[in-house]
């Protein structure tokens, strides 16, 4: 199941342009998001075929199930809530089965929206706030370490990391020169053992680690009886953990990020993903005028947009706008204590509309 398969087999029933366009934040580099609603056949439902939700590989191109569309409606989801109130030239096709819904849409808005709506809100800041970290990382040019880089010799009361000291103690030697054998009660702590010319030569992949490169553990070895330890060794598997997670992450960032955002939030030069915290505003505010005004205005006003682009080219401080953030939490808070919308949305007229669709669409 694809979108082409979809849309060949004329399943949509509802598709728009959501994001950045639909809000009037958009750049020129800016992706189009594709947001729709599509019916299965009959037979997909009553069978073992049923899928909720299809994608493309990027994600720029979404469309819901109509079953799983509703149960996002009921959740007061805010991608959702957008799609149900976008501006008519962000409609690209409409069926007018789907009319049974936008008709109803306004039945569809509960107090679910303070915690939908701001928690996506907090989400942004958290992103925001990671992306600190991650431009870190980029200056750094974070490379990926092998386990040698964590093993340390003990040494006059404190450590020294292998590497430094088998360059500075032991002329010509390298981790292949050593075996290492568990400290009895002592974790991650080893004896260092030098091993013999005949024992290089023989057993030639011995050594404190198997590979330089691809090793994720020491080495251990069994030495003969009465050979004397050389020193000891600890390995900070901990760190080493800590570090392989962190370079798994950024290799990730650096796969799926988008080129011309990451150029933006280099050049404002504010450490921070200007776009996140552009749509942590926008969130808040909207979330607000559903609680106090009933309304879902996607299309953001002139006055605003001016502000949310001014937030996306880096030109206010971080510490700032966390600080209007929290004002507009409270904002919110207080419109919910007077909102007289619903706690939640009335499960049967969920289930009831989700039915009607069904038969008219199979003329049951």
């Amino acid at each position: 199941m694809n979108i082409e398969h979809l849309r060949e087999n004329n399943l949509i029933i509802f598709e728009g342009i959501g994001g950045s366009k639909a809000y009037g934040t958009s750049l020129p580099t800016s992706d189009t998001d594709i947001r729709g609603v599509f019916i299965l056949p009959i037979e997909d439902i009553l069978g073992f075929n049923y899928v909720d939700q299809v994608s493309d590989e990027s994600n720029d191109i979404t469309f819901y199930e109509i079953k799983r569309f509703l149960e996002l409606v009921s959740t007061n989801n805010p991608n959702i809530l957008e799609l149900l109130n976008l501006p008519e030239d962000c409609i690209i096709y409409k069926d007018p089965i789907f009319d049974l819904v936008l008709e109803k849409k306004d039945q569809f808005l509960s107090k679910q929206c303070k915690n939908s709506f701001g928690g996506y809100a907090i989400a942004q800041i958290k992103k925001a706030r990671g992306y600190n970290k991650k431009i870190n990382w980029e200056d750094d040019s974070m490379e990926r370490k092998g386990v040698l880089d964590f093993c340390y010799i003990l040494k006059d009361g404190g450590s020294i990391s292998f590497k430094s000291w088998v360059e500075k103690a032991v002329l010509g030697a390298t981790f292949r020169n050593f075996d290492l054998v568990n400290v009895d009660h002592a974790h991650n702590l080893y004896a260092m053992y030098k091993r013999s010319a005949i024992e290089i030569r023989d057993y030639p992949f011995g050594g404190i680690v198997s590979n330089e490169d691809k090793a994720n553990d020491v080495q251990l070895a069994s030495v003969p009886k009465g050979r004397s330890v050389f020193t000891y060794l600890t390995f900070n598997k901990d760190a080493y953990s800590t570090h392989c997670k962190r370079y798994k992450e950024y290799q990730t960032w650096l796969k799926e990020r988008n080129e011309d955002r990451f150029k933006m939030n280099k050049a404002h030069g504010k450490n921070y993903d200007s776009k996140n915290l552009m749509h942590c505003i926008r969130l808040l505010n909207m979330g607000f005028e559903i609680l106090a005004k009933r309304e879902v205005n996607v299309r953001r006003s002139d006055e605003e947009i001016k502000n949310l682009m001014s937030i996306r080219r880096g030109e206010q401080d971080y510490d700032v706008l966390l600080e209007d953030a929290e004002a507009l939490i409270v904002k919110m808070d207080k419109a919910f204590e007077k909102s007289t919308l619903p706690d939640k949305i009335n499960n049967d007229l969920i289930n009831n509309l989700l039915l009607a669709i069904r038969k008219k669409r199979y003329k049951l």
